[in-house]
């Protein structure tokens, strides 16, 4: 985690800046930019948002974006994943999807990078909750784990064989063991 600006600006400031790679974002007045994916990371990043979309995207019911900018309640953040249901993809007065969304997504997975500081994402995801995101993930790879955030801030931690949360109405049966799984090539 690279903080690129000690003192507090605003949001507005925040998006008068170059954009940076990989993404900075903008959390409680501070720029935060995420660190470089790394070969874990990219693949539960693909693998996830391969999968969930396999099971939503024909029938309308979510989509799920990797790197996507969300800004919502004066922060912007750019989560590992950010799933939306359907109707609540934003789209343009013609139908296309739109470049900006400024709402919060329904569920969000984080895949915590080996510089990345625990409490820095689970921030981000708490923040989420608070403002109306249904689900988040904060995956640890170094323990395979799952800690997940509810609506309401209620907080469970997921290893082994336990099946993990999904939002209602997506069809989707995972355990914490086969999605740690997939990062086997051996």
């Amino acid at each position: 985690m690279t903080i690129i600006k000690e003192h507090k600006i605003t949001l507005n400031e925040f998006f008068k800046l170059p954009e940076t790679k990989p993404a900075s974002e903008f959390i409680n007045g501070k720029i935060i930019q995420k660190p470089m994916p790394q070969g874990e990371h990219s693949r539960l990043q693909i693998k996830l948002c391969t999968t969930i979309n396999q099971v939503v995207e024909t029938q309308k019911i979510a989509y799920a974006f990797p790197e996507l900018r969300c800004t919502f309640c004066n922060v912007t953040i750019v989560p590992d994943i950010s799933i939306f249901r359907w109707q609540r993809i934003p789209k343009t007065t013609s139908g296309k999807i739109s470049n900006r969304f400024e709402i919060h997504p329904d569920w969000v997975i984080e895949i915590l990078s080996p510089e990345q500081q625990q409490k820095t994402v689970l921030t981000k995801l708490l923040h989420c909750s608070r403002n109306g995101t249904e689900l988040g993930w904060l995956m640890n790879p170094e323990e395979e784990s799952v800690l997940a955030v509810f609506a309401g801030q209620k907080v469970e931690l997921y290893t082994g064989d336990d099946m993990l949360p999904i939002i209602p109405g997506i069809e989707l049966d995972l355990t914490v063991a086969e999605v740690f799984g997939w990062l086997n090539f051996g």
